[in-house]
């Protein structure tokens, strides 16, 4: 199977594997000198702690049906600089350029430059299924786990 890729514009880099046994294909970010309405001269995204930012890949991508493609943090992002994804499905249907959603949960404003990478991709299978609702509160039935969520079975 081929997951293809068009650049929208100069400078935006295909996704790409570090090691072939990888399963996410790193994402770079792409300027296009636009953010939500407002034009910035800068090429260098800033994102402010506790701030949430759509970045721009310069991407486009053809979904296979039956698939999505899933953006997933990249460990070292995540850990050394506190930018995590949000927003993260591309479903079949998405004919729009890519951005990534990034979090900044650290202390400090975090510079994103042109070409690093950002998040990296997963292609997923999906199964789809028939919705139906319940008249009644029948679900899970004879489960042993009960409702218990959030920590209910201990730290350890």
């Amino acid at each position: 199977m081929k997951l293809k890729f068009y650049k929208i514009r100069e400078g935006a880099k295909i996704p790409e594997r570090a090691h072939s046994s990888d399963a996410g294909m790193d994402v770079f970010y792409c300027p296009n000198g636009d953010y939500m309405g407002k034009l910035y001269n800068t090429k260098d995204f800033w994102i402010p702690q506790g701030a949430s930012r759509l970045l721009p890949t310069g991407l486009k991508t053809e979904v296979p049906p039956g698939h999505m493609l899933e953006i997933k943090n990249k460990s070292g992002v995540a850990s050394k600089r506190q930018l995590v994804v949000g927003a993260c499905i591309i479903d079949p249907g998405y004919d729009g350029e890519v951005y990534i959603n990034l979090h900044n949960l650290g202390t400090t404003t975090q510079i994103i430059k042109p070409g690093e990478k950002i998040a990296q991709a997963v292609l997923v299978p999906v199964v789809y299924c028939d919705i139906e609702e319940s008249d009644e509160d029948d679900l899970n039935q004879g489960a042993d786990r009960g409702d218990g969520g959030f920590g209910s079975t201990g730290r350890f």
